[in-house]
């Protein structure tokens, strides 16, 4: 009886042992990439140039007298704009004005 069960334990062990690993596609390996490169895409990259752009959009629309802030925190009003340099001059106070570049405006404020 122990050769019975000894032969058949045996031969298992080598047909299982034998078998090829069952390893996917190429496609079903790469289909969790793209989907968290999608799911990235949507949710950081794509907000983040949209931001960009409305920032541009509001830059092209700054003119003399606005009030803005910088993105240090400073607030002023537009003095004057050099688009030829990419400055901004801002009247701090009556007597102050400081040159800016003009990314550094963050946003207008409403007054």
């Amino acid at each position: 009886m122990k050769n019975f069960f000894g032969g058949q334990v045996h031969s298992f062990i080598l047909t299982v042992g034998s078998q090829p690993a069952g390893g996917g596609s190429i496609l079903t390996m790469l289909i969790p990439f793209a989907l968290m490169f999608a799911v990235l895409y949507f949710l950081i990259i794509r907000p983040q140039q949209k931001r960009a752009k409305e920032h541009q959009s509001m830059l092209g629309t700054l003119k003399k007298g606005d009030r803005v802030v910088t993105s240090s925190g400073m607030f002023g009003t537009i003095f004057a704009i050099q688009d030829d340099q990419n400055k901004v001059v801002l009247k701090i106070s009556d007597d102050i004005k400081v040159e800016f570049v003009k990314s550094s405006i963050a946003s207008k404020v409403e007054s």
